[in-house]
């Protein structure tokens, strides 16, 4: 936020969490956050709230673990920084990916581990959004892996990703193996990170209610796998706390910039195949789509970016006949899940709200996708972007068919030749980006590769 943040940490024993905030990296001078006890009933992590902070100022911080019984027996600190958000214009830049340690992909540290992570730090940006799938409970992780060169992936291996995750250690053992990552770890010390989860955090293309057919499982129940899953995820995300656990939220990132952080997961309907002609639960709930509508109505930035962790056009299978995200292959009237989105982009024009993109990622490649009311079969909308990046490490797939339903246009596509490609092929791993001009108020787009190699890149001129 514009005054404060979360820092979040995890201990190898009970210690007590202290967070020294300076506003120079020698520490000359500190103010001094005492945070809560680290124990084993929550896997040894924990969060400090940080306030009081200079808006849109560079800060650094660092984390001491003491012994909780004698403050005066401190482990080695671990020093990081931030960027709080400014209340005035000036320029921003965020990143976004997800899908993390996918199909069996996990860590190579002779191919230079999650390379992307570094390609993303060193953009400097001031905060990234992991839009979703930031494990995956449902695949374990091999020792190594045959490639068809004939060369071996050798990934790093650990007891919790040797079978899919069903107990709440081996939730938790997910987020651990990915932070054993000399990138990650060293990303997430200097870019704040807002996160949001998809289906992988849980389970394959999961709704509320279902019971799995899986052999793998011998805990068919999903809200149970959910319950424990939602409880790794906040414990090792820095979330801030929220008592009804809520996921959906937006960050005030000044007069240029809101940003909507939605759950497709958590309120959704159970997959079908989607030609309800009335469907007011959808993928976000109602409750949730209210929220939506509300903060969008009194939002007064000039951009107004929702973080979706499923794409509004592409359509995505969940079996021969399901659909799992929201487009479901009709390309006339909306129906099904695409209700909700046509009740949100008819809202957004009647009042007149301007400056929406959204990004998204979850199809594991690349791709810019144009909506217009000109190319649709239903029209009460302002044309719109949506901007597709991912995976972070994981097999690339794609490109998925679109729906016309709301006219979009796939101006930009950059899908691997094979299904699952590796990332050992680092040209099909991306990230975005999204850049604003402090003094014009113009958004750039940009998609790029595991390198950081711009791909693709457009410029969205605000509203007047």
């Amino acid at each position: 936020t514009a005054t404060g943040g979360v820092v979040w940490a995890r201990a190898d024993r009970p210690a007590r969490m202290i967070v020294e905030v300076s506003p120079t990296s020698s520490f000359r001078t500190v103010r001094r956050f005492r945070g809560p006890l680290l124990t084993p009933d929550s896997d040894f992590t924990g969060k400090t709230l940080l306030h009081g902070l200079p808006s849109g100022q560079e800060v650094f911080y660092r984390v001491v673990l003491t012994d909780p019984d004698d403050e005066s027996l401190r482990g080695e600190p671990l020093a990081g920084r931030l960027r709080t958000a400014p209340v005035t214009r000036r320029d921003i830049r965020f990143c976004w990916s997800g899908d993390l340690a996918g199909q069996g992909w996990g860590i190579d540290t002779g191919r230079g581990g999650y390379r992307i992570f570094e390609a993303m730090r060193r953009l400097e940006p001031d905060f990234f959004v992991l839009n979703g799938d930031t494990i995956y409970a449902d695949n374990p992780i091999q020792p190594s892996v045959q490639l068809p060169d004939g060369s071996v992936w050798r990934n790093i291996t650990t007891q919790e990703k040797a079978k899919v995750a069903e107990t709440l250690d081996e939730y938790r053992g997910n987020y651990r193996y990915n932070l054993l990552d000399e990138n990650l770890r060293r990303f997430a010390a200097e870019v704040p990170q807002v996160n949001q989860w998809d289906d992988h955090e849980v389970v394959n293309n999961w709704y509320p209610g279902e019971i799995l057919d899986d052999p793998r499982y011998t805990e068919k129940r999903v809200d149970v796998l959910a319950a424990r899953a939602a409880r790794a995820f906040h414990e090792y995300t820095p979330i801030a706390p929220r008592k009804d656990g809520r996921i959906y939220r937006v960050l005030r990132h000044g007069p240029l910039l809101d940003v909507f952080v939605l759950d497709m997961r958590t309120y959704r309907n159970a997959n079908s195949p989607g030609r309800q002609p009335v469907d007011r639960q959808g993928v976000l709930g109602e409750r949730q789509l209210a929220w939506l509508k509300r903060e969008l109505l009194a939002s007064r930035a000039t951009w107004k970016v929702i973080a979706a962790d499923m794409p509004l056009g592409l359509i995505v299978p969940d079996g021969p006949v399901d659909i799992e995200a929201v487009a479901q292959g009709d390309p006339g009237r909306p129906l099904g899940r695409e209700l909700q989105f046509a009740d949100l982009l008819s809202f957004a024009k009647r009042h007149r709200i301007s400056g929406i993109v959204f990004i998204t990622t979850d199809v594991h490649y690349a791709a810019a996708h144009h909506y217009h009311p000109s190319r649709a079969a239903f029209t009460d909308f302002d044309p719109f972007w949506e901007f597709v990046a991912g995976p972070l490490n994981a097999g690339a797939f794609g490109p998925n068919r679109l729906d016309a339903t709301f006219g979009p246009r796939a101006v930009f596509v950059h899908a691997p030749p094979a299904p699952n490609t590796s990332p050992a092929v680092g040209a099909y791993q991306h990230f975005g980006e999204i850049a604003i001009d402090g003094s014009t108020g113009v958004l750039t787009a940009r998609l790029r590769d595991a390198d950081g190699q711009v791909l693709y890149s457009v410029d969205l001129d605000p509203a007047r």
